[in-house]
């Protein structure tokens, strides 16, 4: 079996990080450092971070950088005076960088936000490497479309459909009766619900496996993360949502499952480590990239745990799947929906219950059962952002209420 130095290398791709300064975006910027002579940084996007951000754009010797805060460009151009590196702000910027040559796209821009440079970004031959969920869940149909007929290729980032993108060579997409993903559970996961109720922001970024940003981190406290990803997985492997389960592992060491209709179960198993499956994305024509990662000591581990997960504690999960399952504009409401309530229970201004119950109203409110999926990126956004307005006054109708 050759290794990674027996494999033709060609002329090194040109890449793009959306995102450079989150999680993912820290990690890809590990793997494209580990494998410099195959890689050159096109582009590097970050948010407010500019001191961040322009390290960062040194360290991989960026051509661009760009940070969606527009307050924040003086303080990046001063960090690359000298440096050669151009740089922007605001939304043009962030388009500018999305749209610049490339080879490669990591689009990991957290939330709807990451939704149009995403598609920016999209043109014949390019790969993007998808760690942006939520592109899919608020406008699945249409960016699935556009990816077509684009001739583009995407690959899967987030270490459940990544695993699942790899079982599924085991066999013909015809073949396949159902996925599984994989849940670590979060925080909470033997929480009783008196004591979920209680629970804070602090507590629900304590995540056992993972670390990630703030949003989903809360995500996977309350299992709507999972939610998201289901949506996620419906539209990349076009899978029925009856399809689709879930399944808690804690260990996080299989990600994804594949079922097939002779009764045989291909699994994906890694370390819960971001690089895997971002090394992965990177590849190019089935040659894997080395990574130094640890191999996992099963052994050591004595043994796998899976349960159910419990949709009563953890609504939120619940609502995704109903949301899948409704299709049309349902899983842009939920998306746009979480994100403000998120947000609210991060500033205090309601518990963790209050997430599913400000998702499931801003449902009702909107009637998403009978909206159907929007039919351009351009759609998508505009239905988002009517979801946020009516989820804010939701809260703002709530918090003005009487306590009796």
């Amino acid at each position: 079996m050759p290794n990674d130095d027996e494999a033709p290398t060609g002329a090194p791709r040109r890449i793009t990080i959306l995102g450079a300064t989150g999680s993912v975006g820290r990690s890809t910027a590990d793997v494209v450092r580990a494998h410099a002579d195959r890689f050159v940084v096109e582009a590097v996007v970050g948010g407010r971070d500019a001191g961040a951000l322009a390290d960062l754009a040194v360290a991989l010797g960026a051509r661009f950088a760009a940070v969606a805060d527009e307050a924040a460009g003086p303080a990046l151009s001063e960090a690359l005076a000298g440096t050669g590196i151009a740089c922007g702000a605001g939304e043009a910027a962030v388009m500018e960088a999305a749209t610049r040559e490339a080879d490669v796209v990591l689009a990991a821009i957290s939330g709807a936000a990451g939704l149009a440079p995403t598609v920016a970004a999209m043109r014949p031959g390019v790969t993007i490497a998808l760690a942006n969920k939520e592109c899919l869940v608020s406008a699945g149909v249409a960016f699935m479309a556009q990816a077509r007929r684009l001739g583009v290729t995407l690959r899967a980032v987030d270490s459940e459909h990544n695993a699942l993108e790899q079982a599924l060579g085991a066999g013909r997409p015809e073949d396949v009766t159902a996925l599984t993903l994989t849940a670590s559970g979060g925080p909470f996961r033997t929480w009783e619900r008196e004591r979920l109720a209680r629970a804070t922001p602090k507590e629900a970024l304590k995540h056992p496996t993972w670390s990630m940003g703030a949003k989903i981190t809360i995500d996977s406290a309350s299992l709507m993360n999972k939610g998201l990803e289901l949506i996620e997985a419906h539209h990349l492997f076009s899978m029925p949502a009856e399809r689709l389960e879930v399944l808690v592992h804690p260990q996080s060491i299989v990600h994804g499952l594949v079922h097939w209709r002779d009764g045989s179960i291909t699994a994906g198993l890694a370390a819960p480590d971001m690089r895997i499956p971002i090394v992965n994305a990177l590849s190019v024509d089935g040659a894997r990239l080395d990574l130094d990662v640890a191999r996992v000591d099963f052994a050591a581990l004595g043994g796998f745990t899976f349960e159910r997960a419990d949709t009563e504690r953890f609504r939120c999960l619940a609502l995704a799947q109903a949301a899948m399952a409704q299709g049309g504009g349902a899983p842009t409401v939920l998306n746009a929906a979480n994100e403000i309530a998120v947000a609210a229970f991060c500033a205090g201004r309601i518990g963790f219950f209050g997430i599913a119950d400000t998702v499931e109203a801003a449902l009702d409110a909107m009637s998403a059962a009978r909206l159907p999926a929007p039919g351009s990126v351009a759609d998508a956004l505009t239905l988002d952002a009517e979801t946020r307005a009516r989820t804010r006054e939701i809260l703002q109708d709530r918090a003005s209420r009487p306590i009796s």
